[in-house]
């Protein structure tokens, strides 16, 4: 903990008698959106490959999440302790074959004992959590209950899935879950020609979600691909701008076929603002 110890002193410093105001008023709630907002900021700096501010975006996640346990701690709900002991018991837990007996020969065989062991825990919790109210009745257990519902929906589609898949809910392979994407894609088609605001609105919503599927099939994390994808379209659609800004054009004063023609160019050759 020592490492963490100057941020320590800067938050309580921060929230003390003589520190800054707006710093005492908050709440873990209110500095959520704050540890939202710098977690967006350091996945756009990973997917830009920006090692300086990769650096200095971790910073300020782990700033946030400090202050955030500060407050608990000084409720006395939470202490730094018990975040950091819990943790490294989870971990120690679930890697058997690192610190225990276990043995694991495949990456498969490794998840399994993951999963298995995640369950044994959410099981001992909901017991001792029924246990505690006094609950005598029947519970449903469902492998999705533990999916926070305030996930963005492309990481809600992909742990929901990831879920469902553990559970024996699957495509057999990736020609499957692809021709299932066309069918969406179709079954779009036809809502739109139909009209029905409704049927469109799910329609998409299925092409998303088998979308997020595919890219499952390909090991490859949706709200990342989507990122990469669309810093890639942003900084083509800025070089667009700045070529149009140098000849003294606006983009609606192009036709359709030179708003294509400058997009090739400038996806053939990105320097060309230069």
């Amino acid at each position: 903990m020592e490492s963490l110890t100057p941020v320590l002193d800067i938050v309580r410093k921060l929230r003390g008698d003589n520190g800054c105001a707006w710093d005492r008023k908050q709440t873990p709630q209110s500095m959520l959106r704050c540890l939202i907002e710098e977690m967006y900021e350091l996945q756009d700096a990973i997917v830009a490959n920006d090692v300086p501010n990769i650096q200095e975006e971790m910073g300020d996640v782990l700033f946030q999440l400090v202050f955030i346990i500060e407050m608990y701690q000084e409720r006395l709900e939470i202490s730094y302790d018990d975040v950091v002991r819990q943790v490294c018991e989870k971990m120690i837990r679930r890697h058997p074959h690192v610190y225990g007996d276990s043995s694991v020969d495949t990456e498969d065989q490794l998840l399994t004992a993951w999963d298995r062991i995640k369950q044994e825990e959410k099981a001992a919790k909901k017991a001792a959590d029924c246990e505690n109210r006094e609950h005598t009745g029947p519970t449903v257990q469902s492998v999705l209950d533990d999916i926070p519902s305030g996930m963005p929906a492309l990481s809600r589609a992909w742990q929901v899935s990831k879920k469902a898949v553990k559970a024996g809910f699957d495509w057999d392979d990736m020609a499957g879950v692809l021709g299932t994407l066309k069918d969406e894609v179709r079954e779009f088609e036809q809502a739109h020609q139909e009209g029905s605001e409704a049927d469109i609105l799910l329609e998409i919503g299925d092409i998303f979600f088998t979308a997020v599927n595919v890219a499952r099939f390909a090991k490859v994390y949706p709200e990342t691909a989507l990122a990469a994808s669309t810093s890639k379209f942003e900084g083509r659609f800025r070089t667009m701008e700045q070529v149009l800004e140098k000849k003294g054009k606006a983009l609606k004063s192009l036709s359709r076929e030179e708003v294509d023609r400058l997009w090739e160019e400038v996806k053939n050759n990105p320097g060309i603002a230069r």
